[in-house]
């Protein structure tokens, strides 16, 4: 496979180009089967930065750092950020019992 935008060779488990940084595949919205939801094991405070940067396949620290960004110069980001916290189901359930799995 390779950068549709330098030609440079890349591996299959690569996710962005390591010359010009361009995402290897198409940015899809959604991968099949997903939904955005709250990221339970990757939360700081709720969840919902994970939960974005997951569904949109997108670095965490560049997913909080824009949130906080938008929160800081709109004002409108901590209010889309207690919404989509109330709103969101989190991934809680779907997430391995580790109370089981911890030694006595």
């Amino acid at each position: 496979m390779y950068c549709t935008k330098c030609g440079h060779e890349l591996r299959e488990e690569d996710s962005f180009c390591s010359q010009c940084g361009l995402p290897a595949r198409p940015l899809a919205i959604a991968p099949e089967g997903q939904r955005l939801m709250l990221d339970k094991s990757r939360k700081k405070i709720a969840g919902v930065c994970a939960g974005f940067a997951r569904y949109f396949d997108v670095d965490l620290t560049l997913m909080r750092i824009l949130w906080l960004a938008i929160s800081i110069c709109t004002g409108v980001g901590f209010l889309v950020y207690l919404g989509a916290w109330i709103v969101l189901p989190s991934d809680a359930d779907l997430l391995p019992d580790r109370t089981l799995s911890r030694p006595v």
